[in-house]
């Protein structure tokens, strides 16, 4: 399983590439490619990694991936089986930040809007409140052909531009000069990690899987993730307990604690209030009086 560095095809002839699909799941695999990449997530759920930022998605969720930005939108478990059947419907927008700059973006008028694109490279989720103006334009630039789709364009990262409050994807733009071979590594530490979270994972045992000793696997992964092993998977099972508490389908939060991979409930309560802010108990009461 070989992590792809792909580059979308953005021709001199095309200022953007739009596309709308319904398939069984997202790409899932780590990857990067050079243009800005802008997510509309129609329909599905899961993990979003995007550098060192690690958080769900859900429906209805828009993203702004940077240039060169490892990054991952990982189904959940549900989506890859076969007896229940699922899609994920995506409007995905690419833009080649660089091509934009020396054409369209270096007008003068352009100065505010130039000066977004050249701070994503982080990338940004879209505030709730933001979504829906999002949505009708990325809407008219799916329908829209030729000078009409660059007018619908422009006039998205317009209101990019001046939207309050987006939210920061990763905080560190360091991964971002990562090699092939280093995404590879990373793609096959990802993969392990979320393939067998749900049982105790050992630091032999994970360095193993990157070709590493203990104590170089630890310097490398901080590296690339601005976080310890430990951390990052707590993340990812804390993540999958948020999901689960939310679907309402489990009988205890003990229950929870056992099927994420945590030994003792203590350590679950800890661990979940310092991802989330809150306790088991207290982010259940806080959906549930949405």
């Amino acid at each position: 399983m070989k992590v792809v560095q792909f580059t979308i095809p953005v021709s001199r002839e095309s200022t953007i590439v739009v596309q709308e699909e319904k398939l069984p799941h997202y790409y899932p695999h780590l990857h990067r490619h050079r243009e800005v990449q802008i997510e509309w997530v129609v329909e599905g759920s899961g993990i979003l990694v995007a550098g060192n930022y690690m958080q769900r998605f859900e429906s209805g969720d828009i993203y702004i991936i940077g240039a060169n930005q490892s990054h991952i939108f990982k189904n959940d478990e549900s989506y890859f089986n076969p007896d229940e059947p699922r899609q994920i419907h995506s409007v995905s927008i690419f833009f080649d930040p660089n091509y934009l700059s020396q054409n369209i973006l270096s007008l003068p008028e352009m100065a505010n809007i130039r000066k977004f694109v050249h701070g994503v490279h982080n990338g940004f989720q879209i505030p709730e409140e933001a979504r829906e103006a999002v949505q009708k334009i990325m809407s008219e630039i799916i329908q829209y052909k030729e000078s009409q789709r660059v007018a619908a364009f422009i006039k998205l990262l317009y209101q990019f531009s001046t939207t309050r409050d987006l939210k920061p994807l990763a905080t560190s733009n360091s991964e971002q000069v990562i090699s092939e071979v280093e995404g590879i590594r990373m793609d096959r530490i990802f993969q392990y990690l979320v393939t067998n979270y749900k049982r105790h994972i050992s630091l032999a045992e994970i360095s193993e899987i990157a070709n590493l000793t203990p104590q170089a696997f630890c310097r490398y992964f901080k590296k690339h993730t601005d976080k310890t092993f430990v951390s990052f998977l707590n993340e990812v099972r804390i993540n999958e307990a948020c999901k689960i508490i939310l679907s309402g389908k489990f009988d205890s939060f003990s229950d929870i604690c056992y099927q994420t991979g945590f030994d003792h409930v203590t350590n679950f309560n800890r661990v979940f209030k310092k991802t989330t802010g809150m306790s088991p108990g207290e982010y259940q009461k806080g959906f549930r009086d949405i």
